[in-house]
């Protein structure tokens, strides 16, 4: 009787140390995807107000491109690193180049310089998100893990209620400049807290680094998105510029395949795409990824240019939409992990998606901040279902050899879906600022601002140029930015609705109730399969 209660102690004890060593190593994740999160959310309402200092509205989309491109290129191969050098370093190094790119950003003298120091930080990024995934991956059970990743999706959310708000406050009070110095406090916090109290279990395996795929695929897929924002602006579409680089991208990118096939370790292995499970779920997660950060970076554009409001307030009209993503993200994750089910939770986060989306290709110059905020929350319903799901749809599928790489594929997906759909939308609206304007403005208006050199849109951006301008120019220019933005909104429903598509051709897995390794120091089991 003894033993056997001396036993259970010891269990007891055991469990107690194992959940200490879990929530340890979480205070850590939650910590680095704030400092991810703040830099979305402080910055989105704050873009328009910066491109129309430094110049650059038909280059707007540059800016949260040049960070999606960075993390698409070292995404694939922070996995692979975290395997050789440990998870906990390279979390580390992706925390301090993000805390190098936030500084530069924040000294930008000009708009491509800023573009630059936004590519940096994207690149501390592309550690940060899948390493973070990865972590969870190891030390947490797939049944247990959509309450783990609720909360991670809650903390996302949690910031991106203080940081739209506090972005346009700080934009409006003092400089947009301090948006990124603020990051660096927060990096170096997560770095203590990294530091001396996360602690993974870290077994180096000798490993091969697929260089020739990171590079065919890097290069493929930056010449897709250059040919995309440039054609039909810079260049015609049936330039020389453009062509060579659709083509360039194709021969990349089937160079990559082939060199994927003969790799030893190839950086995205092709067989993870026979499984049904991985392709429709990365299909349905870069289809979210497109439509999240349209919403993101296009909704300020409108309702500062188009309705009118201030910094501030164009900041605190996406609280509801985040607020709800919080709601739901915890809600979700919780309902996932007691009844282990979750494809009915996806498609209904997916419709309430396609009906917020819905009613933003209905917005025009009379819409108020009323019907701009129910949208917003529709679409935040449906972000916090669907954002984290994904990922462990894919995880549970894999074994504990391709957790890393897998997870990595999936951040892939969603760095891809990001960076190419802000470039199709940038584009669009690109595109239709330059036949609206003309609707709505006289010529002689037109070449007024030509030939003072500053952007006909980016005049209601700006307090200074706008209380100088005639309130029927103002209005023109009001105009012909909601024609230009209704096309933006209309993309975002065919995304959404492949998305429901590859959704239902998931076949749902029960969710493993073991994980592959315990979170403490010095702890590592085997899992079961």
């Amino acid at each position: 009787m003894t033993a056997v209660a001396t036993r259970e102690t010891k269990t007891a004890s055991e469990k107690k140390g194992i959940d200490r060593g879990v929530m340890a190593v979480f205070a850590g994740l939650m910590l680095g995807s704030l400092v991810a999160s703040l830099n979305m959310t402080l910055v989105a309402p704050a873009l328009p107000t910066i491109v129309a200092e430094l110049g650059g509205i038909a280059d707007y989309s540059w800016i949260p491109i040049s960070a999606m491109l960075a993390s698409t290129i070292v995404v694939p191969v922070a996995g692979k690193l975290s395997d050789i050098y440990g998870r906990k370093p390279l979390y580390m190094t992706g925390i301090l180049v993000f805390a190098l790119g936030s500084a530069l950003s924040g000294i930008a003298p000009n708009f491509w310089f800023l573009v630059f120091a936004r590519f940096v930080q994207g690149a501390g990024m592309g550690f940060i998100m899948p390493l973070s995934q990865a972590i969870i991956g190891d030390i947490i059970s797939p049944r247990e893990r959509g309450k783990y990743q609720g909360m991670m999706g809650a903390s996302f959310g949690l910031a991106s209620i203080v940081g739209p708000a506090a972005g346009g406050f700080i934009t409006q009070n003092f400089s947009w400049r301090w948006l990124f110095f603020i990051n660096i406090p927060f990096a170096v916090l997560t770095l203590v807290v990294v530091a001396f109290w996360m602690h993974v279990p870290n077994e180096r395996r000798k490993h091969a680094i697929d260089v020739w795929g990171s590079i065919t695929l890097s290069a493929g897929i930056s010449c897709a998105l250059l040919a995309t924002v440039w054609g039909g602006t810079q260049y015609a579409w049936s330039s020389w510029q453009i062509v060579g680089l659709y083509s360039a991208a194709a021969v990349l990118l089937a160079a990559f395949a082939w060199v994927e096939r003969r790799a030893a370790e190839p950086v995205l292995p092709l067989g993870l795409w026979k499984s049904p499970i991985f392709t429709f779920s990365n299909i349905a997660g870069m289809g979210v990824a497109m439509s999240m950060f349209g919403a993101i970076f296009f909704l300020p554009v409108f309702v500062q240019g188009v309705i009118g409001n201030s910094v501030t307030n164009s900041g605190a009209i996406l609280v509801p939409m985040l607020v709800a993503m919080v709601v739901t993200s915890v809600g979700s994750g919780q309902l996932i992990s007691r009844t282990g089910r979750y494809k009915i939770p996806l498609l209904v986060g997916l419709v309430l998606m396609g009906a917020g989306f819905y009613m933003l290709t209905t917005f025009d110059v009379n819409t108020t901040n009323q019907t701009a905020i129910e949208a917003m929350i529709l679409i935040g319903l449906g972000l916090g279902v669907t954002m984290q799901t994904y990922t462990l749809i894919v995880q549970n599928s894999v074994s504990q050899r391709d957790m890393a790489v897998a997870t990595s594929a999936t951040q892939l997906s969603r760095s891809i879906g990001a960076a190419v759909g802000l470039a199709v939308l940038g584009t669009i609206l690109t595109h239709g600022l330059a036949s609206s304007m003309s609707k709505y403005l006289p010529a002689s208006a037109l070449a007024q601002f030509q030939a003072s050199g500053s952007s006909t849109a980016g005049a209601v951006f700006d307090p200074a140029q706008l209380a100088h301008l005639p309130p029927a120019i103002a209005a023109g220019i009001r105009h012909g930015l909601a024609d230009a933005l209704h096309p933006v909104f209309m993309a975002g429903l065919p995304i959404i609705a492949l998305a429901f598509i590859a959704t239902l051709f998931i076949k749902e897995m029960p969710l493993r109730q073991t994980a592959h390794v315990a979170a403490g120091r010095g702890k590592t089991v085997a899992a079961e399969e």
